[in-house]
C-alpha cells in the first residue's frame, strides 16, 4: 500500500514539472505579440508594400493676443491709485489708473474761466461795433474810428477761439489722469505702483491689455515644406483655405481642446534661416492661451507612395538601420535601410534600400545572421501555429502544443 503510494507521488511530481517546462518552452518558443519563431528555422516575414501614411509635424511656435496693446499715460504725474489687478479681465472704458490730476485741475479751471472772459469781452465788442457802425453810417464819426471797431471785434473772436481751444486741452489731460483700457482684455504685470511718477516717455508702459477671445500662434515651416503645401497653386486665400486645420500642443504636453486654422503666411523668406513666418489662430473661450506662452503646432499631413516596415523588423548598428531580405533561394541579406525622422512610434518610413515587393523578417531579428537560411511563414500563419499550441496545451495535448 505504502509503495503504491510512492509511485503515485513520484508521478504526479514528475507531471507538475513536465507541465511547468511545457509552459516556459511556449512562452520562450513565442507568445501573443512577441515570439517571431514557431519551429527552428521558422520565421515570420512581410511584403514591403507602397502605401500612403498620416503624419504629423510639430513646429514650435509663441502665443500672442489678438492685440497686445501697451497702456502708456499721456500725462506726468504721480500715480495715485491701482484700479485693477495683474491678470485681471476688463473691458473697453474700464478705468485702469489714477494719476494726481491737482494740476490739470487747476489747469481745467483756469481755462474755463479765460472762456467766459473772452465770451464777455465778445459781446461788449461786439455792442461796440454796433453802434460805431450806425455811427460811421450816420457820419458822425470817421472812417479809422469804425475800421478800429471792426478789427476789435475780430480780435475778440479770436481770443474766444484761443481760449476755447485751451480749454478743450485742460479738459483732454485732465481726463488723462484717468487711465482707461482701450479694448476688451486681459491686465499683464504692473512695473509701476502707487507713488510711482510716470509720463509720456517712461521706458516701459504701466501694462499691457491682450484681447485673448481668440489667439494668434506664431510658427515656422522651411520654405520647401511650404512649396510641398502651396504646390497645387492658386491665390493665396485658396491656398490657405486648403490647409488642415492645426492642433496645439500645450506646454505640459498635453492637446489643447480647441483647433485652429492657418491663416496667414508670411512673404518674405527668412534668408538667415530659410523658413517662412506662418500664423494660426485659435479660439479661446475658456481663456485657457495666455500670451506670451510657448506651445507647439501639430501640423497633420499625408504622405503618399511611402514603404513602412515595423521597427521591430530592423536592427540599430552604429546609428544605422538594418533589416533582413529574403532571397529567392529562403536565404537572408542584412540589408541597410534610410528612414525618415518621422514615425508613428510603431512603423518607420523607408527613404531608401527597398523596394516594393522585397520580403523583410518582421520578428526575431535578433537572433538572425547573414546568410541564414530559414522557413518563411507569413504573420497569420505565425498567429494560426501559436493559437493551436495554446488549444493543444489547455486541452492537455503535450505531444503536438510544443511542436
Amino acid at each position: 500500500m505504502n509503495m503504491n503510494v510512492k509511485k503515485n507521488r513520484r508521478f504526479s511530481s514528475s507531471r507538475v514539472a513536465f507541465c511547468a517546462l511545457g509552459l516556459s518552452v511556449l512562452t520562450a518558443c513565442g507568445g501573443g505579440q512577441s515570439g517571431a519563431k514557431m519551429g527552428d528555422d521558422q520565421f515570420a516575414v512581410q511584403e514591403v508594400t507602397v502605401t500612403s501614411s498620416n503624419q504629423n509635424e510639430h513646429y514650435p511656435a509663441t502665443i500672442k493676443g489678438l492685440q497686445d496693446i501697451e497702456i502708456r499715460p499721456q500725462v506726468s504725474g504721480f500715480i495715485v491709485k491701482l484700479c485693477v489687478d495683474e491678470g485681471a479681465t476688463v473691458r473697453k472704458g474700464q478705468a485702469l489708473f489714477h494719476i494726481d490730476p491737482t494740476q490739470y485741475k487747476a489747469a481745467y479751471d483756469q481755462a474755463k474761466a479765460s472762456v467766459a472772459s473772452a465770451k464777455a469781452n465778445l459781446e461788449t465788442v461786439t455792442s461796440t461795433e454796433a453802434n460805431k457802425k450806425m455811427l460811421h453810417e450816420q457820419k458822425i464819426i470817421s472812417d479809422f474810428e469804425y475800421q478800429t471797431a471792426q478789427n476789435n471785434l475780430l480780435s475778440a473772436k479770436a481770443s474766444l477761439a484761443q481760449a476755447e481751444a485751451a480749454y478743450a486741452a485742460a479738459k483732454q489731460n485732465l481726463g488723462f489722469c484717468t487711465v482707461t483700457s482701450p479694448s476688451d482684455g486681459v491686465i499683464g504685470t504692473f512695473p509701476y505702483r502707487v507713488g510711482a511718477l510716470v509720463s509720456a516717455s517712461s521706458a516701459e508702459p504701466l501694462t499691457t491689455v491682450s484681447e485673448i477671445g481668440d489667439m494668434y500662434v506664431y510658427f515656422s515651416m522651411t520654405e520647401k515644406q511650404l512649396l510641398d503645401l502651396t504646390r497645387a497653386g492658386g491665390s493665396l486665400k485658396e491656398q490657405l483655405e486648403k490647409m488642415p486645420p492645426v492642433q496645439l500642443q500645450l506646454a505640459d504636453g498635453t492637446m489643447y481642446s480647441e483647433t485652429g486654422k492657418i491663416d496667414a503666411v508670411s512673404g518674405v523668406i527668412d534668408q538667415t534661416t530659410g523658413s517662412v513666418s506662418m500664423r494660426a489662430i485659435f479660439p479661446n473661450k475658456q481663456n485657457i492661451l495666455r500670451s506670451g506662452g510657448m506651445a507647439n503646432v501639430v501640423f497633420p499631413y499625408t504622405m503618399e507612395g511611402i514603404m513602412l516596415v515595423p521597427q521591430s523588423a530592423t536592427q540599430e548598428i552604429q546609428d544605422k538601420k538594418f533589416v533582413y531580405v529574403l532571397q529567392a533561394d529562403n536565404t537572408l541579406k542584412h540589408t541597410e535601410i534610410q528612414i525618415s525622422n518621422l514615425n508613428d512610434g510603431k512603423n518607420y518610413i523607408v527613404t531608401g534600400g527597398l523596394k516594393a515587393g522585397d520580403k523583410i523578417v518582421v520578428e526575431g531579428v535578433q537572433t538572425l545572421k547573414d546568410g541564414q537560411k530559414i522557413t518563411p511563414i507569413t504573420t497569420a500563419e505565425k498567429e494560426a501555429k501559436y493559437q493551436q499550441a495554446l488549444k493543444d496545451q489547455k486541452e492537455g495535448n503535450f505531444a503536438t502544443a510544443f511542436n
